[in-house]
């Protein structure tokens, strides 16, 4: 008989849940996907708390409960973007990992994207091949702000991989403090290094990888109207465009999906052979069935039963 894999999503999701159910799927296994507060209940995760308000259910319970039915449980919860000293810490996910006795799959939290930063390293080896790249990660206007999952998880895993990794921003848009001493600290290990530039067209000069990605800023946490004031005036300026494009070496252009098309990056550049946006979403199907594979190997199963 197959194994079941649960898959907890808090936030909408296109890639991510298709790619895990039909990954789940073409393993043999079976996928039972739950929205907490639409197809169960609200959860709870916080300890020692009175839960006298509108959650029903305590992450203690609900995970426990899933683990008994099956060999795997993913998780996707968004930072909210209200208070970043919590949600740095990444509660709801760790509150996931403390209850579960089964193996938890990262499909995206407050603060890292790992399925999604393999994908892109999947990516790069497919299209340029092994060996160290000169790599982007150029945030990108947008009309509100967003987390910082995704540049946060890319960046870790490029220096891993040895890039030369150039990470360019406004000013006030830096990633955390702690987050890129850990860059340095991965990069250092690895014989990579990294830069960080306010210029976005000199980043884009010679490079191999351009990943545009859009995130807010730490200044105005929780103040989404004073971020989105901060930003307007680098509307335009920090779109990806065929003259960005055209300073790179033959580079080509990441994203993680969904992208708003002229905004953060024009048709023309997304529509062109650079643009390796449709692979990239792709290739997150072939890390996560590698990811479950292994996951419950090495638990001494497998999503099939033998």
């Amino acid at each position: 008989a197959g194994r079941s894999a649960a898959l907890v999503f808090f936030n909408p999701s296109l890639r991510t849940r298709a790619s895990m159910q039909v990954g789940v799927y073409e393993l043999g296994g079976n996928s039972v996907v739950l929205e907490p507060g639409g197809t169960s209940w609200t959860l709870e995760h916080r300890e020692q708390v009175v839960m006298d308000g509108d959650k029903t259910e305590h992450v203690a319970e609900f995970v426990r409960v899933l683990g008994r039915y099956c060999a795997l449980i993913g998780v996707r919860t968004f930072a909210q973007l209200r208070d970043w000293r919590a949600e740095r810490l990444d509660p709801i996910l760790n509150a996931f990992a403390r209850y579960s006795e089964v193996p938890l799959v990262n499909l995206e939290s407050a603060m890292h994207h790992p399925c999604q930063a393999l994908a892109d390293m999947m990516t790069i080896r497919e299209k340029l091949g092994a060996g160290r790249r000169r790599v982007v990660l150029a945030w990108a206007w947008h009309p509100k702000p967003l987390p910082m999952a995704v540049p946060n998880s890319f960046a870790l895993a490029a220096v891993q991989l040895g890039h030369e990794l150039v990470i360019a921003h406004p000013p006030g848009y830096e990633l955390d403090d702690e987050l890129i001493g850990e860059i340095n600290s991965r990069a250092f290990d690895a014989g990579a290094n990294v830069t960080i530039t306010n210029d976005i067209d000199e980043a884009c000069d010679g490079a191999q990888v351009v990943y545009a990605k859009s995130w807010g800023s730490r200044m105005f946490y929780g103040a989404p109207e004073d971020d989105i004031e901060e930003r307007a005036p680098y509307r335009g300026q920090w779109m990806i465009d065929e003259a960005k494009m055209r300073r790179t070496n033959d580079g080509i252009f990441m994203h993680c999906l969904p992208v708003r098309r002229n905004v953060i990056v024009t048709d023309a550049v997304i529509d062109s052979p650079a643009s390796v946006v449709i692979d990239e979403a792709e290739n997150r199907l072939h890390v996560q069935k590698a990811i479950m594979t292994k996951l419950i190997r090495d638990e001494g199963g497998g999503m099939r039963d033998e």
